[in-house]
């Protein structure tokens, strides 16, 4: 009897454990359709995309769980983005309603790790290449919105999303021909 009980309290502990990770997972808080661009009014540098007329995006207002283990490094994409004035990432930055010069270490992060302007002008450190930049978060990659003025007429971004400058990329060791995505760790603060 004492065996079936520990057997019992087992299965009950993964069922309860597999219930608390799929709780913590990211999934998707709506759906945005693409809408046609105004002629000239979608900026393709750095190869963003442009919404596409019919097609569905996801949209989330949560990123993955930012990682409590020891390093705290949490895995994402890194995207390019210049946040000077006319550059692809539209407006403004968020954080200090100014332009960032592309030779500025300067970071957008996706809604859920924008944290409601929590991480506004902190540092985060990037992990990539097999080198390791500090950059200046500064600015919100929008994941709840998408396909008109404000977002430049480019889709929602992705729940995973760490979006960077020239100057991040350049810090990474990455050429200028092998930029726009690349899978890397990032953490709070410098390492």
């Amino acid at each position: 009897m004492a065996f079936f009980m520990r057997q019992l309290i087992v299965a009950v502990l993964i069922i309860l454990s597999v219930a608390a990770a799929d709780a913590q997972k990211c999934k998707p808080s709506g759906k945005i359709r693409g809408t046609k661009p105004p002629k000239d009014k979608c900026n393709k540098e750095n190869n963003s995309e442009c919404c596409k007329p019919g097609k569905i995006y996801d949209t989330y207002e949560c990123s993955p769980p930012v990682s409590s283990r020891r390093r705290r490094r949490t895995k994402a994409v890194l995207t390019l983005n210049s946040f000077e004035k006319g550059g692809d990432g539209g407006g403004k930055s968020e954080c200090d309603d100014s332009f960032h010069s592309d030779k500025s270490k300067v970071v957008a992060l996706s809604t859920g790790w924008f944290d409601h302007l929590r991480r506004c002008n902190r540092t985060v450190t990037i992990e990539g290449n097999g080198r390791r930049a500090t950059a200046k978060v500064v600015d919100e990659c929008d994941s709840t919105a998408g396909c008109d003025s404000d977002h430049d007429y480019q889709p929602p971004c992705r729940n995973n999303i760490v979006d960077a400058s020239p100057a991040v990329w350049e810090a990474l060791g990455v050429p200028e021909k092998d930029r726009g995505s690349m899978e890397v760790f990032w953490s709070d603060g410098r390492r």
